[in-house]
């Protein structure tokens, strides 16, 4: 069957090797040679190509997995971006490949934090073939052709240093005329015969040539977004004076542009300051077009696609994969099967692995609770989106070092004593994003009589969970503030018994487990990962 509405491209790529003087527990040198060698032929028409990452492409340092691949979600110009860690090929072989879902805001960094510390590393080497999926704004995800539009801009720039070194280089502009400047604009041609002169003239009449059409450029792009902005009926229930105050400035806008206007000297003179206002606002406009999700966007759209685009490439013989969700990627996961069993559909699970997530966090003492009086102020300011990484990395040096000033958000994450410093350092100023204000509030519901619901607020995925015929293991950490066991067991107790394995992991006497140690503990791997194997493998069946 032939995936027409998803396109996809990989990349391979050779991730740097551990340290050899270092122990390394889950990798061997087998696996080692394994990702060195050339990736798997696709097999699908799905697939439509082969890029090689290049030597210093910024992405190839973000990504540590043996291959990273695009798939592009239909009806949406998001491409997300999924992770591959291949399988050994000392382990058995299993039958279905293993996709893994991050929290809310967070990214896959989080799963594969060093070559000792890595989920995903640790299930490749059981023999899953393991996937991480970044759903839209999150890592290496990209919206439509952002990266083809920034290699545009710096084209440009190219064009305009060339022609003013060869107008330096010569007596005359002709040659310059020549290169290609028709995209620049009128106002830049017909300022190049004056650069006849060498000399300090000149360069003044370089830089003021090069800011005007930066000022172009910038003002170019937000005249696009407020048309787009104007047009895509977003201003729909806002203040009608707001919106014609919008379009009154947008008509200016497009005047200036078309007019192909010089800016007064007294404006250039503010130079890097105006400019960077600008870039600014155009950033806000972008915001409020881009950052417009929620939790159904990443249920009906990010998830489906992922998932077929993964049996496309793994063909398992039954079409199922496994699944393992950390916080909102096992929200995910349980609204998934409760939809499929609204809809009578097969959920195209073989089994599921929740890490600190439920579906209703009424009975628990969540912390989260702490921020619910903010909901109402976000919703009615219309903020819309919350920088969650930025945030992270703005409070971390607070908490971590003297006066300790929020030294309490660290547990948030970690308990005492379970991760490395520099891990735990890694993973809050790497793992974290930006999201919608929409998707947290829809997520917000979990705290509400009844649990999380739709985006329109009627149907509720926790009621028709019961019905579900896939195995889960849901796991809960004793010290775990934000998902505490109350909010995990609430979930558990509406699947068939049959059904439904519950581990709280933790001793009264340590160690214990917060938030995050589920994934990246220093004694998951010993003491969590071998028990989410056992369970996989014992429905790794066909």
């Amino acid at each position: 069957m032939l995936l027409n509405h998803i396109g996809a491209g990989f990349y391979w790529i050779d991730p740097p090797r551990p340290d050899p003087k270092r122990q390394t527990r889950i990798l061997s040198s087998s696996l080692n040679r394994r990702r060195a060698s050339p990736p798997f032929p696709a097999r699908h028409a799905a697939f439509h190509g082969v890029r090689m990452e290049k030597k210093g492409d910024k992405r190839r340092s973000i990504c540590t997995a043996d291959e990273l691949h695009r798939v592009a979600v239909s009806n949406s110009d998001w491409k997300l971006a999924l992770w591959r860690y291949r399988p050994s090929p000392e382990a058995p072989s299993r039958n279905h490949p293993l996709l893994l879902l991050s929290g809310v805001a967070t990214n896959a960094i989080g799963y594969d934090l060093s070559p000792e510390s890595s989920f995903a590393r640790y299930m490749s080497a059981q023999g899953f073939d393991t996937w991480i999926l970044e759903v839209r704004g999150a890592g290496l995800s990209t919206l439509g052709d952002s990266l083809e539009e920034d290699e545009e801009c710096l084209k440009n720039f190219s064009k305009i240093d060339s022609v003013i070194n060869d107008d330096i280089g010569e007596s005359s502009a002709s040659s310059a005329t020549a290169v290609g400047l028709e995209n620049l604009g009128a106002s830049f041609v017909s300022e190049v015969p004056h650069m006849k002169r060498r000399g300090s003239e000149v360069v003044t009449k370089y830089k003021e040539m090069r800011l005007t059409t930066r000022f172009m450029e910038v003002l170019t792009r937000i005249s696009e977004r407020l048309a787009g902005f104007l047009n895509g009926d977003l201003l729909e229930g806002q203040n009608s004076a707001i919106a014609g105050q919008i379009k009154d400035f947008n008509r200016r806008l497009r005047g200036m542009i078309e007019g192909q206007r010089l800016f007064p000297a007294q404006i250039l003179e503010l130079q890097d300051r105006l400019s960077a206002t600008l870039e600014e606002f155009q950033k806000q406009l972008e915001l409020m077009v881009k950052y417009d999700w929620d939790f159904d966007h990443y249920l009906e759209e990010d998830l489906p696609a992922a998932m077929e685009y993964i049996r496309a490439q793994c063909q398992p013989r039954d079409g199922k994969l496994l699944a393992i969700g950390h916080s909102m990627g096992g929200i995910l996961l349980y609204a998934k099967l409760s939809s499929c069993c609204f809809d009578g559909k097969d959920s195209g699970l073989a089994s599921v692995v929740t890490l600190a997530s439920s579906l209703d966090y009424t009975p628990s003492r969540s912390s989260l609770k702490l921020l619910l009086p903010l909901a109402e102020p976000t919703r009615a300011l219309n903020i819309p989106v919350i920088p969650v990484g930025p945030l992270m990395a703005t409070v971390h040096p607070l908490a971590s070092y003297p006066p300790y000033v929020f030294s309490w958000l660290n547990s948030q994450i970690s308990a005492q004593d379970m991760m490395d410093q520099n891990l735990f350092e890694k993973l809050v100023l790497n793992n974290f994003d930006t999201v919608p204000s929409k998707l947290l509030l829809q997520l917000s519901s979990v705290f509400q009589k009844g649990g999380l619901r739709d985006r329109s607020g009627t149907f509720f995925y926790k009621d028709h969970l019961h019905k579900s015929n896939v195995p889960v293991l849901a796991i809960a950490g004793d010290r775990d503030l934000i998902c505490p066991p109350e909010a995990v067991y609430e979930t558990v107790k509406l699947i068939p018994e049959e059904l439904v394995t519950y581990k709280v992991f933790g001793e009264p006497g340590g160690p214990h487990y917060a938030h995050y140690d589920l994934v990246g503990g220093r004694l998951a791997a010993d003491q969590l990962y071998p028990c989410i194997t056992e369970f996989l493998i014992h429905h790794d069946i066909v």
